[in-house]
């Protein structure tokens, strides 16, 4: 999950080399951490969130195929 998330978001920025995901496993699922560039959140959270919705529907299919149950968070 943790890859997936880091291709898609180094695809998506000026600034790839400082595309940064952790990843957190819990209890009832995966937690992907997600830190970019101060200037690329923009492109990362898109005009009212669809960018970073279309990310998190990508990566619940994913979890979905390994019956897991996955959340996105954008840190600044």
């Amino acid at each position: 999950m943790q890859q997936l998330v880091s291709f898609i978001a180094a695809k998506l920025v000026d600034a790839p080399e400082q595309v940064e995901a952790s990843q957190r496993e819990e209890v009832d699922a995966v937690t992907v951490e997600l830190k970019v560039a101060k200037e690329d959140l923009g492109k990362i959270i898109g005009k009212q969130g669809r960018t970073a919705r279309s990310i998190r529907t990508v990566l619940a299919a994913a979890a979905e195929k390994r019956q897991k149950r996955c959340r996105l968070e954008i840190l600044e």
